[in-house]
C-alpha cells in the first residue's frame, strides 16, 4: 500500500511542480512586464523552490567528457564493459591522438571503484571517477535500480553482490589491479577477494577500503543501533514492500524502497539542516547569488535521486553484516564457501575512516588489518582519518 501511496503522491505532484516552473520562468522572462515589478524576485525564487521540492529526481549522468591527464586534455567515453541484471561494469575509455599520451595512458595502473548500493546510484563518486582518472583505467559498478529489473532475473542478495565483484574483477582482470571499496562495499569487496584467495585466483595490487562497517560492533552509529535494535522479523515486516502493478518491470518485486532510504538518510542526520538549506537557497535566489544557488542544485539534484533495493539483498545485509557480524566472528560463509580474510597474503591494504562520518564508526574497519597475515603491506587507519562534513 505505501508504494502505490508515494505512486499517487507523486502523480499528484506531477502537474504543480510543472506549473511552478513555468511561472518562475514567467517571473523573470523579460517580454513580461510583471518582471520589472519590484517583489518579482522574491515570487520567482518561491515558485522556483515550490518546483524542487514537488519534481521528480531522476538518476544523473556521469557526464564527463574530457579530463587532463600527462599534461593533454583527453577524450573521455563511457563503456559498458559487462552487463548484468542489477549491475554494469563501466569503464571510462581515455582516448588521444598524441601518441606520446597513448603511450603513458597504457601505463597508467588500473582502478575499479565498487559503488556503495545504498540508495544513492554512483554518480554520488562523480568527482573521485574524475579525479582518478588523471592518472589511472577507471571502472565503476553502475548498481541499476531494481524497480527496473524485471521479476524473471530472480532475486539479489549479499551472495549474488559478492559474486559480481568477482566477475568484475576477473573481467577487468586481477593483476595489477586496484580496487576502492566505499562504505557499504567493503564488506562484499572484502568477502569477494578473500574468497578468491582462498581458490588460489591472481592477486590484486591493493584493496583500499573506505570507512565500511566491516566490523559494525565498533563504535555503533545510528544506522548499527536500528538493524541491532530490531529484529529481522521487524524489518521484513515494516519496511519491505512489493512493487504494485505499474509501469515498472518489476511489479510484484519485494523491495525496500529508496524513497524509505531518503526519509532515513534526512531523519538520520539532523546536524543537516535540509529546512536551513532550503532557506538559504530562496534567499540567494532573492539576491540573484547564482553560484551558490547552483550549487544547491547539484547537490539536491544528486541527494534526491534514489534507487530501490531488492528485499533479498537489504534483509541478508542487515542480518550478516549488523546482526550476526558475521565477518569479524569468522562465520560467514558465500555460496557454502567459508569467507576468510587470513587467505589473502600479498594484497597491499589501506583503509581510510572519517573522522565524522555518521555510517560507518570508527574502528570499523580495523578488522581488516587484525586478519591479515604479517605479509601484507599494513597502514593503519588512525593516521589517516578524514573530516567528512
Amino acid at each position: 500500500m505505501l508504494y502505490q501511496l508515494h505512486e499517487f503522491q507523486k502523480a499528484l505532484l506531477q502537474p504543480v511542480s510543472s506549473w511552478a516552473r513555468a511561472a518562475s520562468e514567467a517571473c523573470i522572462n523579460a517580454s513580461n512586464p510583471a518582471s520589472i515589478v519590484q517583489g518579482s524576485e522574491r515570487l520567482e525564487a518561491s515558485y522556483d523552490l515550490l518546483y524542487r521540492l514537488g519534481k521528480n529526481y531522476k538518476k544523473l549522468e556521469f557526464g564527463m567528457r574530457s579530463v587532463q591527464t600527462h599534461g593533454r586534455e583527453v577524450a573521455i567515453h563511457e563503456i559498458t564493459t559487462l552487463a548484468k541484471p542489477f549491475c554494469n561494469l563501466v569503464r571510462f575509455k581515455r582516448f588521444s591522438d598524441d601518441v606520446e599520451v597513448i603511450k603513458k595512458l597504457k601505463e597508467d595502473p588500473v582502478v575499479l571503484v565498487v559503488a556503495p548500493l545504498s540508495g544513492h546510484h554512483a554518480t554520488l563518486l562523480r568527482d573521485t571517477v574524475r579525479t582518478l582518472l588523471q592518472d589511472h583505467k577507471v571502472y565503476i559498478t553502475a548498481w541499476i535500480d531494481a524497480r527496473l529489473v524485471r521479476v524473471e532475473d530472480g532475486e539479489f542478495g549479499l551472495d549474488d553482490y559478492v559474486h559480481y565483484i568477482q566477475e568484475f574483477i576477473r573481467t577487468i582482470g586481477a593483476k595489477d589491479l586496484h580496487v576502492i571499496s566505499v562504505c557499504q562495499p567493503t564488506v562484499p569487496t572484502l568477502g569477494a577477494i578473500s574468497l578468491m584467495a582462498s581458490a588460489g585466483d591472481p592477486t590484486l595490487a591493493s584493496m583500499i577500503m573506505m570507512g565500511g562497517p566491516i566490523d559494525a560492533r565498533k563504535s555503533p552509529t545510528a544506522v548499527n543501533s536500528l538493524a541491532d535494535q530490531q529484529s529481522y522479523e521487524w524489518c521484513q515486516s515494516h519496511v519491505i514492500y512489493n512493487v504494485p502493478p505499474t509501469n515498472y518491470p518489476s511489479a510484484g518485486r519485494k523491495m525496500y524502497p529508496g524513497f524509505l532510504q531518503h526519509t532515513g538518510f534526512i531523519a538520520m542526520n539532523p546536524q543537516q539542516n535540509h529546512l536551513q538549506s532550503h532557506w538559504d537557497y530562496f534567499q540567494n535566489l532573492v539576491r540573484g547569488d547564482g553560484q551558490d544557488a547552483e550549487s544547491h542544485i547539484c547537490f539536491y539534484d544528486e541527494y534526491n535521486a534514489v534507487l530501490d533495493l531488492d528485499s533479498k539483498f537489504y534483509l541478508d545485509t542487515i542480518k550478516t553484516v549488523f546482526q550476526d557480524y558475521a565477518l569479524p566472528n569468522g562465520t560467514w560463509e558465500v555460496a557454502g564457501e567459508l569467507v576468510k580474510p587470513q587467505d589473502i597474503k600479498k594484497t597491499a591494504l589501506l583503509t581510510i575512516e572519517g573522522e565524522l562520518d555518521d555510517i560507518s564508526g570508527s574502528g570499523q574497519t580495523r578488522f581488516t588489518h587484525e586478519s591479515r597475515a604479517s605479509e601484507c603491506e599494513k597502514i593503519c587507519c588512525e593516521d589517516y582519518q578524514v573530516s567528512i562534513n
